[in-house]
């Protein structure tokens, strides 16, 4: 008990919110000019015009994927006629039967680059062959890419190597060679370097992945077909769930029994249509557990279109993320409401990896265990509905304990 005694008054910080309705509004200009990274907490993070980019690179850590920016209209091909040893013979004189690549909508992980991937090589990057022994990516195709200013360039991913990615490209007949290198650690911290092959140059344009939960932007959507887009991404490590046929959406918070998501869009672009103007499906909810793993509450309210690139939205923190004791704790969770007056809780918690058990145990602030209950301990978002009638008025601990490692979140009961 004495752990738990002492952990309790050591937390500075109250995991309790008064709700509050914000309304915001992120701009991307006209024409939809500029992509925002977002923070459900701190609002506008960073604003970069789109078309400064043509190639994203995967700066994280074990990341390999390469992102084309199709929205501006840059093309690309994987060159079909020929590997890396025709690079001086690339022609391009049937280039309208090829088939254009195209980056995924619903991960960070899959870029236009890595499309031609051989599923039965667990090695095969689409770009190149991962090799087990020396921990190198050596690239093995050809690419064609159309830039937004319609001139054509032949490109080759030589290798993933020591931390860089290290690239080449030039005009179809030769001319114009350049040869790259991008080092992640140029970028660290962030999801993705970018390179312009326009002017030959690298550029650092985003936030640090900590600090963002969404990013507004164009992107690539297959309706079935590949269509250009306004929409909301995810970060990584962000959740959504999403409520439909809401009747009210101002006063709905019933989420216990909605999926969580970690695709990127989650929230995409399909809260709005076009009909005689933009309309905003106004009985959809969605729910977010941030990067940080807060609790918050999204409704979009407006859309503006190509004017001002408007997406107007309120947002409502539920509840803050548990406080991690000791231990390499995976998890992150919530309850709500906090206070608590009704009677029950409901617990919100994310697992990154299965545990082998989970625990949860709710304890008075004199160090008392009151309640101890088994909980799922498998990977991802679970809901859990916690009775509180029987706890006296006061404020209390809630442990979550996971092979050993615990996390910790005040509860006010009234």
């Amino acid at each position: 008990m004495k752990r738990i005694l002492l952990s309790c008054f050591a937390l500075t910080a109250i995991a309790q919110t008064n709700a509050q309705v914000v309304t915001d509004t992120v701009a991307l200009g006209a024409g939809y000019a500029n992509q925002i990274w977002y923070s459900l907490e701190n609002d506008n993070q960073e604003t970069a015009p789109k078309n400064e980019w043509d190639l994203a690179f995967d700066v994280s850590t074990y990341g390999t994927s390469i992102h084309a920016n199709t929205v501006i209209g840059t093309k690309v091909w994987t060159y079909p006629l020929g590997d890396t040893s025709d690079w001086n013979a690339v022609d391009i004189t049937n280039i309208a039967g090829w088939t254009q690549l195209y980056n995924s909508d619903n991960t960070w992980n899959f870029g236009a680059l890595d499309a031609g991937m051989d599923l039965s090589n667990p090695y095969d990057l689409g770009w190149g062959i991962y090799n087990t022994t020396t921990h190198i990516v050596t690239g093995d195709s050809i690419f064609i890419v159309q830039l937004a200013n319609s001139s054509y360039k032949k490109l080759w991913i030589e290798s993933l190597s020591s931390g860089a990615f290290n690239f080449r490209y030039a005009d179809i007949d030769g001319n114009n060679e350049q040869i790259q290198s991008l080092p992640k650690v140029t970028f660290a911290g962030e999801n993705f370097g970018y390179f312009s092959l326009q002017n030959n140059t690298s550029i650092n344009r985003e936030p640090l992945a900590d600090d963002w939960d969404f990013l507004f932007t164009q992107y690539t959507a297959f309706i079935p077909s590949p269509y250009t887009v306004a929409g909301v991404f995810s970060n990584n490590g962000v959740s959504v769930a999403q409520a439909d046929g809401v009747a009210d959406p101002a006063t709905f918070e019933e989420y216990e029994d909605l999926e969580f998501t970690d695709s990127i869009n989650a929230i995409g672009y399909d809260w709005k249509v076009y009909g005689s103007g933009w309309e905003i499906n106004n009985e959809r909810v969605y729910f977010v557990s941030s990067r940080a793993g807060d609790l918050w509450k999204v409704v979009f309210t407006n859309f503006i279109g190509s004017s001002t690139g408007e997406f107007i939205f309120t947002k409502e923190e539920l509840s803050e993320a548990g406080f991690i004791e000791y231990g390499q704790s995976n998890v992150t969770f919530s309850a709500y409401p906090n206070p608590v007056a009704s009677g029950t809780a409901t617990l919100v918690y994310n697992l990154e990896n299965t545990a082998n058990k989970g625990t949860l145990e709710i304890y008075s602030l004199s160090g008392e265990l009151i309640v101890s209950e088994s909980l799922s301990s498998s990977k991802g978002m679970h809901t859990r509905q916690v009775n509180t009638a029987t706890l006296n008025q006061g404020v209390y601990i809630i442990s979550l304990t996971f092979d050993g490692a615990k996390a910790q979140q005040r509860l006010a009961v009234q």
